[in-house]
């Protein structure tokens, strides 16, 4: 195919994730004003989007409490920097199996899996510009971990998200996943302007090799907007990648702790390395109006 470079890109920055990453880094915000610091830091840094998940703020580990999202969002909105929000929906579909000869009962203290309207409820409270769809099931690379979602959850929180007039942005570890996102517009779950992310080397999904990453480019339908993410040392090749392939670019702390070999890095040197890559290869880095305008975002404030 030719080459098809995005002239005009925007930079997603994946605020703190919800990996076992917050004592690998002290730049791994937990508390969400450690959070919505570092979001606004990326902001500035030229982040047009910031993807957040929260954290316990004592233990670092991942958290669904509508109150600390809450106080991440309403501390960026707050902040004299405009920015895109765009909060996970992927937390609640967690099941950790026993071992191979007794798989029940479920690991309780690992599995967390909720009704679609909770997996949810923060966004309905919150608000955001956007938010996370994981599309599909897969196995994770952590013991017998499944990421589920079903179709009918599917179905069910895309509903909720379209009709609270916020945007799923379709996280996609697999070719199926979009093959079933298409599913979801074709039945009006979700609308015809999709939002895709590509997610590049989560074991065991995608794999992170240039082939794969095209086979996924090359079934995203073109009128969806899209951008990609690789994990690790392959973060920054993936900006190049994605730009020159048409798309739009995700780095953060989420993914990638390193700035370089031996140096941690903060979320807001990562976006300016990805800044400078873009830059280089002669496109622009567009900012959260632009991207309002492109995505047809709805800015809207929180529920009080």
């Amino acid at each position: 195919m030719p080459l098809s470079m995005n002239r005009d890109v925007f930079i997603t920055c994946a605020i703190t994730g919800s990996g076992a990453t917050q004592d690998k880094s002290p730049h791994v915000p937990r508390s969400p004003e450690q959070i919505a610091t570092s979001a606004i830091d990326a902001a500035k840094a030229g982040a047009a989007v910031v993807h957040c998940h929260v954290r316990d703020p004592q233990s670092g580990t991942p958290s669904r409490r509508l109150d600390l999202y809450r106080e991440v969002t309403d501390r960026i909105r707050d902040a004299q920097v405009d920015v895109v929000l765009n909060l996970t929906a992927g937390m609640g579909g967690d099941i950790v199996f026993g071992p191979p000869e007794a798989p029940l009962p479920l690991n309780e203290a690992s599995t967390d899996m909720a009704g679609a309207a909770e997996r949810v409820a923060h966004i309905a409270d919150c608000l955001p510009e956007i938010c996370t769809l994981d599309c599909g099931t897969m196995n994770f690379a952590e013991a017998d971990y499944v990421m589920t979602n079903t179709p009918g959850m599917l179905r069910a929180m895309g509903e909720m998200m379209t009709s609270l007039g916020v945007k799923p942005e379709i996280e996609a570890f697999d070719t199926g996943h979009l093959w079933f996102a298409k599913q979801l517009v074709a039945e009006g779950v979700l609308k015809e302007d999709a939002l895709v992310q590509l997610c590049m080397g989560v074991p065991w999904g995608a794999p992170d090799d240039l082939n794969t990453f095209m086979a996924m480019v090359n079934n995203v339908p073109s009128t969806w907007h899209w951008s990609a993410f690789g994990l690790g040392r392959h973060q920054m090749p993936y900006v190049a990648a994605s730009v020159l392939a048409g798309g739009n670019v995700r780095v953060g702390l989420e993914d990638n702790l390193m700035l370089d070999k031996g140096v941690l890095a903060t979320n807001a040197q990562l976006v300016e390395r990805a800044v400078s890559i873009i830059e280089n290869l002669g496109a622009h880095v567009i900012g959260p109006e632009q991207v309002r305008e492109k995505l047809g975002l709805v800015k809207q404030a929180a529920r009080r």
